[in-house]
């Protein structure tokens, strides 16, 4: 029995690893950027994914959707060839509070289901510290 389940798995394997066309495969890890902590005076919330074409056939962008209208995304239209790097650029308003955001990736790509993926940002944007020059500081060296 276990050797049947063994050859059912590698069938399996070999089917998915065998698709021909194109295939997107993202560079950021579980393709979510990070912001970190970051303020819209220093920020212009403009990030890049970067993905590659590991199929065997160009790979073409339909379409990028956000989930809302603070988050616009922005890909070229032309196919990306084989083993060939293309971009989504992902441009946040930089509201005050926290980011997590989802945009879905329309595309001819095989490997994904409905050649459709999720990329995502998340982060924080804070206010920027304001500093009083005229204020003294307490920690001052002659203080202590």
């Amino acid at each position: 029995m276990k050797k049947y389940l063994l050859i059912a798995v590698l069938s399996i394997n070999a089917a998915i690893f065998a698709q021909k066309g194109p295939k997107i495969e993202f560079k950021d890890k579980d393709n979510t950027i990070d912001y970190g902590k970051v303020n819209k005076e220093d920020d212009n919330g403009l990030r890049t994914f970067v993905f590659t074409n590991t199929g065997d056939q160009p790979l073409i962008i339909k379409e990028a959707k956000s989930t809302c209208g603070c988050t616009v995304p922005t890909f070229s239209k032309e196919p990306i060839a084989p083993g060939k790097t293309g971009s989504i650029d992902v441009k946040y308003n930089m509201n005050t509070g926290p980011i997590r955001k989802t945009i879905t990736v329309e595309s001819n790509a095989v490997n994904v289901e409905e050649g459709r993926v999720a990329i995502k940002i998340k982060g924080e944007v804070v206010e920027k510290p304001v500093v009083n020059l005229l204020e003294k500081k307490s920690s001052s060296p002659m203080m202590q």
